[in-house]
């Protein structure tokens, strides 16, 4: 899968991602609603997340050092919660490719400081998580 690909799908989940929690619904219901299913990387994060949701927040909550799960934006949360997932399920994904992503899909749908954030949780997260 090309890294335009990647992006895009990664961009797809944040989008899913972000209807299940406007509207509290699981994100298995937002994938049954959708007229054509997904691409399988794009099901594979979204459902990756949902399905380790308690561990992906125990680790954001354990590095985003003085922010709650509930005071960070959707959006930083979300992406922290799909380049989470990657750095855990998804071993074959370099993980600069992860971090860069995340803090790119950040700048670009959050602020300038998310980037910064999002980059130095995820870091953190890596270093605990990955050994390459």
């Amino acid at each position: 899968m090309s890294d335009g690909t990647r992006r895009e799908a990664r961009e797809r989940a944040l989008s899913l991602l972000y209807e299940a929690d406007a509207k509290g619904i699981s994100a298995d219901a937002v994938l049954a609603e959708l007229p054509v299913a997904p691409p399988p990387f794009v099901a594979e994060l979204v459902l990756g997340v949902e399905g380790n949701l308690d561990k992906i927040d125990e680790l954001i909550s354990r590095f985003a050092i003085d922010w709650t799960l509930e005071r960070m934006p959707v959006i930083d949360r979300t992406l922290l919660r799909i380049a989470t997932f990657e750095l855990l399920g998804r071993p074959d994904i370099p993980t600069g490719a992860v971090i860069s992503e995340a803090v790119e899909l950040a700048k670009q749908y959050s602020t300038e400081e998310s980037g910064r954030f999002v980059n130095g949780v995820l870091a953190s997260i890596a270093a605990d998580t990955r050994h390459d």
